[in-house]
């Protein structure tokens, strides 16, 4: 079995070079959940950079569909309801906690925020606890 380690590593610099860029030139946190939950109230000429940062994302998933469509070949496994009430209860977390993974785990971690490496230590341990109760149930 070959262990194909280029690919996740020029994913995080990436990840890590775009957060940093975001920091260091407009003094902002790449929390995605903090900049799509502010998107509607922003104004161009302020908080422009809010609406390239998601079309930023947008693109960059469109060019990886162009180049590996096979990534995108998926089927879901239990019911259309069990996705939305997942994503609402994300969603409810992530206000609750005050962030998401990017903004506690990329960029609240490299800052040495106690906070977010608190936050970050309780949504790992949240996605163990769920994957091991999943494995009970089903």
């Amino acid at each position: 079995m070959e262990i194909n380690f280029i690919y996740p590593l020029v994913g995080g610099l990436i990840i890590g070079a775009a957060s940093s860029l975001l920091q260091f030139g407009l003094g902002r946190i790449s929390g995605i959940s903090g900049i799509l939950a502010n998107t509607p109230s922003a104004t161009l000429k302020k908080d422009y950079w809010r609406i390239f940062f998601l079309m930023g994302l947008i693109f960059g998933a469109a060019i990886c569909l162009s180049f590996k469509p096979q990534l995108f070949s998926y089927t879901f496994e239990a019911p259309i309801i069990s996705y939305i009430l997942s994503g609402l209860l994300v969603g409810f977390g992530t206000r609750l906690g005050s962030g998401c993974t990017s903004g506690h785990g990329v960029c609240g971690i490299a800052r040495l925020s106690k906070r977010s490496i608190t936050a970050t230590l309780l949504f790992i341990g949240a996605g163990i606890a769920t994957v091991t109760l999943k494995g009970f149930f089903l």
